[in-house]
């Protein structure tokens, strides 16, 4: 990394080792730890890249900074989203009628880094990594200012390739663990994970839900005997009384499609989607804070 990198996008760093490899704390780690210190827990929405329109898109994002919102989760729309519910299809759907691609998608938060210096975390399927080749993506995302990445179809026992890449260019890897998955198994997404644990709410995909999983609490008790790394919840939280939950007992909540909803139900008024938005991302945070 240039000197003139870390000017731009104004990290904030420190050196820790890792093996023979000396990586930074990117924005993800800084915004955990600072929130630790404030007995505070983070609020982390969820966009759709290109939904509805890459231009809203940016709208969007900084809507939810406004909002409240600690850090961002950007998703890369797929044409086969096999860990998401109607709602996100459809937004990947709205958002590939666009031709928006990964390349775009960096492109876009690069753009955004003159504007924001809130953490993104990227979500996308292996497929558009695999075909940009990894380390050549983890490069391009360090650049444009991605601080970690979320491959929800990537086992952590496929994806040493990715590990050995992603900290040499200060870039998160976050695994996903399941209400399915055994001790053993959390031990190894514990230790894999950096940036935050993702903490799948209940078996399925996503989707906006009445009533929040029961299997929360008892799946943050066992990765706590792992780690002492941030755990954060999605998945199923739609509410701002979820969303108060959830934090309760974790370090993070995450809310995918219960915005995508309120996207969803303005989209062809911009005006509108925009206060919707904030005002339900407000109300969420608020949730989360409380």
């Amino acid at each position: 990394m240039t000197l003139q990198l870390l000017v731009k996008y104004n990290l904030e760093y420190q050196y820790k080792k890792r093996k023979d490899t000396i990586i930074l704390m990117n924005r993800i780690d800084k915004k955990f730890q600072d929130l630790r210190q404030q007995r505070s827990r983070a609020f982390m929405p969820y966009l759709c890249a290109g939904d509805p329109t890459p231009q809203l898109t940016t709208e969007l994002l900084l809507t939810l900074e406004a909002a409240g919102a600690d850090l961002i989760e950007l998703g890369v729309p797929f044409s086969d989203p096999i860990a998401d519910g109607p709602t996100i299809q459809r937004a990947s759907e709205r958002a590939l009628k666009h031709r928006i691609s990964l390349q775009q998608i960096l492109e876009m938060v690069s753009e955004l880094r003159f504007k924001t210096e809130i953490p993104i975390a990227l979500m996308s399927y292996y497929n558009p990594i695999f075909r940009m080749g990894e380390e050549q993506f983890c490069k391009a995302a360090q650049e444009a200012g991605i601080d970690g990445v979320i491959v929800p179809d990537l086992p952590v026992e496929e994806a040493q390739s990715l590990l050995d890449v992603a900290p040499q260019y200060s870039l998160s890897t976050i695994f996903l663990a399941a209400p399915t998955s055994p001790p053993d198994r959390m031990k190894s997404i514990a230790d894999a994970s950096t940036g935050f644990i993702y903490c799948v709410s209940l078996t399925g995909v996503t989707g906006a839900r009445t009533t929040l999983s029961d299997e929360v609490a008892p799946m943050i008790t066992e990765l706590r005997k792992h780690t002492e790394k941030p755990i954060s919840v999605g998945f199923g939280v739609s509410t701002p009384e979820h969303a108060g939950q959830v934090a309760e007992v974790a370090d993070g909540v995450i809310v995918g499609s219960a915005i995508v909803n309120v996207i969803e139900a303005h989209k062809d008024d911009e005006t509108k989607m925009l206060a919707a938005v904030k005002q339900f991302a407000s109300d969420l945070a608020a949730g989360v804070k409380a």
